[in-house]
C-alpha cells in the first residue's frame, strides 16, 4: 500500500479515539475491502479446489494465520516500531536504513537503495490494481440482483473511476472528514452480516485451529501453494499500517486494528466460510450472497462508497510517495498543487494522477472482471512486503541493538514467510501479472535514469567548471564596479562554481554588491526543524554562502526560507531580490555513461520537468534563467 496524506491535521493532539476513527477511513480502506473478492479467489475454478467442508475450513485456517502472522506480529507489533523521525513508509524506512547500512553510519549503501527504488515502483503498480479491483469488485454485486445489468459493470465502473480522477485536483479535505465514519459503518456491517452467519453454522470456528492448514497444505500440496496467491489477497493494504504512521502514530492505529479492523475481517471471513458450509454454490460471490434480498442495494451502495475510499487512500499515497522520490532525486520535478492552506500534506500532483488515471482504467477495460484483474493483483504488494523484511534488517540490528543473530532469525522467519507468499503469486504471472511486473520495471528505469543521469550531470559540472573560491577572487579583482541589489544563485554543487554565475560574469560582465550562492539540500529524515534548516557561511564582505536543508516529506519554499534569515544575522530584502538560475539543456550522445536510450529517456524527463523556479516557488518576475547545453 501507498503512503497516504491523510485530511486531518494531527499537530492539534486530538484524542486517541478520533484518530482511531481517522485511521479507519485511511489506513484500513484496502485491507477493508478485501472480503469483497479475496475467499472468492481462493476458491477460482483455476485452482482446482472444490468447495467441500474440508477445503472450506482449511482455507480459512489459512486466512486466519497470515492475518496473525503477517499482519498483526510482523506489522502491528515490530514494524511500526521502525520509524523514520515518526515517518513510516518503504522509502522513509529505505533512508532510515541508508542512515546506518554502511561504515560510520554511511548515507550511501547500494543494496539498500536498490530495494527500496524496486519496492516503491512495484507500489505505483499496486495504485493501479486497487481501485480497479476494488470499485469493480464492489460494482459487481449489481449483478446478484439483477444479471441483467452485467453488461453495464465495466461502464459504471470506468464513470466512478473517471469522477474520482476528476475530483482530485479540488482536494479531499471537504468529504476526507466522513471517510472514517463511513469505514466504521463498513466494518460493523462486515462484522453483522458474519455474526449472522456463524450463528447458523457455528462449526465453521473450528477453522481457527492451525492443524486444518497444516491438513490442507498436506492434501493439496501443488493447488495449496497455487491458493495462497488467494489467501495473500486478505492481506493486501497491511503496508499502509506502516505507511500511515507518520499522520496518526502507532497507537491509534493498532487500537483501530484490534478494536474493529480484525474482529470485523474475522467475522466477516467465517461468516462467508460458513455460508459455503451451507451452499457451496453462493462461491460465486460468498459476500453479497450473505445479504438480504432487502439490503442488497444498499450493499452495493455501501461497498461502493468503501471501495471509492480505498482507492482516495491509494492515489493520495502516490501523491505522497512521488513527492518524497522528488525530494531524494529519484524523480524529475513535477507541478505540485497544494490543495489545502490548513494541511501542508494535502497535495495533487496532475501528472501522476492522469497518468494513474489512464492505467487504471485501461485496466478494467483490458482485464473486464474482478476475477481477471486478481490474477494481476498481489505481486507488487507481495514483492514490497518482502523487501520491507529485507530492509528490517538493518533496523532490529542497527537501530534496535539487537544481536547479529537475533536479527538474521528475526528477519530469517518473516523473509521465509513473505518469500512463500510472494512465489505463490508469482505463478500468476502468465495470467495478469505480467502487467504489474512491466509496470514496476518501467518505472524502476525510470527512477535509476533520472537519478544517474543528474549524476553524469553533476561529474560533467565538476570537470569543466573552475572552483568557487578562486573563480570568485577572480571575478572580484575584474569587476571593480558592481551592481546595485541582492542577486541569488541557485546551485547544487558545492566546489565549482554555478554555471548561471559563470555565464553572466562571462557574457554579461555583471557582479551584484551582494551575492547569495545557494544550495538546497534533502537529509535522510521526514522533516528538518525551523531552527536547523539555514545554515549561513559569509565567503568575503557581502558574499554568502546558504545551505536549506529540507525533509524527504517537505516542500522547498526558497522565499519563505529567505524571509527567516534574519535569525543568522542576515537580513534579506526579499522583495528586491534577483534569483539566477542555470537552465541546462541535454543532448544525448555515445559518450561512457549510460546507454543510448537511456540517454534519450534522461533528455526527454529533463525537458518535460518543471522548471526549477516553479518548484522552489520563486516568483517568476524574479527569476532569470541562463542556458547552458551539455552533452551526456
Amino acid at each position: 500500500m501507498l503512503k497516504t496524506d491523510p485530511p486531518f491535521n494531527t499537530n492539534t493532539n486530538p484524542r486517541v479515539s478520533s484518530l482511531a476513527l481517522a485511521a479507519l477511513g485511511i489506513v484500513y480502506g484496502d485491507i477493508g475491502t478485501s472480503p469483497l473478492y479475496a475467499l472468492r479467489e481462493c476458491f477460482n475454478p483455476d485452482r482446482g479446489v472444490p468447495v467441500n467442508d474440508g477445503n472450506v475450513l482449511g482455507i480459512l485456517s489459512l486466512i486466519v494465520w497470515a492475518l496473525f502472522l503477517v499482519v498483526t506480529v510482523k506489522y502491528i507489533v515490530f514494524v511500526l516500531r521502525a520509524d523514520n523521525e515518526g515517518e513510516g513508509g518503504i522509502l522513509a524506512l529505505m533512508a532510515l536504513a541508508q542512515r546506518h547500512g554502511g561504515p560510520a553510519g554511511s548515507v550511501v549503501w547500494g543494496p539498500v537503495t536498490l530495494l527500496g527504488l524496486i519496492a516503491a515502483s512495484l507500489l505505483y503498480g499496486d495504485g493501479v490494481i486497487t481501485p480497479a479491483i476494488s470499485v469493480l469488485s464492489a460494482v459487481e454485486g449489481v449483478e446478484i440482483g439483477l444479471p441483467t445489468l452485467r453488461p453495464y459493470v465495466v461502464p459504471i465502473t470506468v464513470g466512478i473511476l473517471a469522477g474520482l480522477f476528476w475530483i482530485q485536483k479540488r482536494g479531499t479535505g471537504r468529504i476526507g472528514g466522513i471517510f472514517g465514519p463511513i469505514m466504521l459503518l463498513w466494518f460493523l456491517t462486515l462484522a453483522i452480516l458474519g455474526l449472522f452467519s456463524i450463528i447458523q453454522t457455528p462449526g465453521v470456528l473450528r477453522a481457527v485451529n492451525p492443524l486444518y492448514t497444516i491438513s490442507f497444505l498436506t492434501h493439496h500440496m501443488s493447488q495449496g501453494f497455487i491458493v495462497l496467491s488467494g489467501v495473500f489477497l486478505v492481506l493486501t493494504g497491511a503496508e499502509a499500517l506502516y505507511a500511515d504512521m507518520g499522520h496518526f502514530g502507532p497507537k491509534p492505529i493498532r487500537i483501530g486494528w484490534f478494536a474493529m479492523v480484525l474482529p470485523a475481517l474475522l467475522l466477516q471471513y467465517f461468516g462467508q466460510g460458513a455460508l459455503l458450509l451451507r451452499d457451496p454454490s453462493a462461491i460465486v460471490n460468498p459476500f453479497y450472497h450473505m445479504a438480504p434480498a432487502a439490503g442488497l442495494y444498499p450493499l452495493v451502495a455501501l461497498a461502493t462508497a468503501a471501495t471509492i475510499i480505498a482507492s482516495q487512500a491509494m492515489l493520495t499515497g502516490a501523491f505522497s510517495l512521488t513527492l518524497q522520490a522528488v525530494q531524494l532525486g529519484y524523480f524529475p520535478h513535477v507541478e505540485i498543487r497544494h490543495t489545502s492552506e490548513a494541511v501542508s500534506g494535502q497535495i495533487y500532483i496532475p501528472a501522476v494522477n492522469w497518468a494513474l488515471a489512464l492505467a487504471t482504467i485501461g485496466v478494467v477495460l483490458g482485464f473486464g472482471s474482478s476475477s481477471r484483474l486478481a490474477s494481476a493483483y498481489g505481486i507488487a504488494v507481495s514483492g514490497t512486503m518482502l523487501i520491507t523484511t529485507l530492509l528490517m534488517y538493518r533496523v532490529v540490528h542497527s537501530v534496535w541493538g539487537w544481536h547479529p543473530t537475533a536479527a538474521m532469525a528475526w528477519v530469517a522467519a518473516f523473509t521465509l514467510l513473505d518469500a512463500v507468499f510472494f512465489a505463490s503469486n508469482a505463478a500468476k504471472i502468465q495470467h495478469g501479472g505480467w502487467f504489474t511486473i512491466l509496470l514496476g520495471i518501467c518505472l524502476l528505469t525510470f527512477m535509476t535514469t533520472w537519478h544517474r543521469g543528474r549524476e553524469l550531470v553533476g561529474q560533467h559540472i565538476d570537470a569543466q567548471f573552475p572552483p568557487f573560491e578562486p573563480f570568485i577572487e577572480q571575478a572580484i579583482a575584474s569587476c571593480p564596479s558592481r551592481a546595485p541589489g541582492w542577486a541569488v544563485f541557485m546551485t547544487a554543487r558545492l566546489d565549482v562554481i554555478p554555471p548561471a554565475f559563470l555565464q553572466n560574469v562571462k557574457h554579461n560582465k555583471v557582479l551584484h554588491e551582494h551575492l547569495l550562492f545557494l544550495t538546497v539540500v534533502t537529509e535522510g529524515v521526514p522533516h528538518v526543524p525551523c531552527e536547523k534548516q539555514l545554515d549561513v557561511k559569509p565567503i568575503k564582505d557581502s558574499i554568502y554562502r546558504m545551505f536549506i536543508r529540507y525533509g524527504f516529506m517537505d516542500r522547498p519554499d526558497v522565499p519563505k526560507a529567505l524571509q527567516e534569515c534574519s535569525t543568522q544575522r542576515l537580513h534579506l530584502p526579499v522583495d528586491q531580490i534577483t534569483y539566477f538560475l542555470s537552465r541546462l539543456t541535454f543532448l544525448a550522445t555515445p559518450k561512457p555513461g549510460m546507454a543510448l536510450w537511456r540517454e534519450h529517456l534522461f533528455v526527454f524527463l529533463a525537458r518535460n520537468s518543471q522548471r526549477s523556479s516553479s518548484y522552489f516557488q520563486i516568483q517568476p518576475e524574479r527569476a532569470i534563467e541562463i542556458g547552458l547545453v551539455i552533452e551526456i
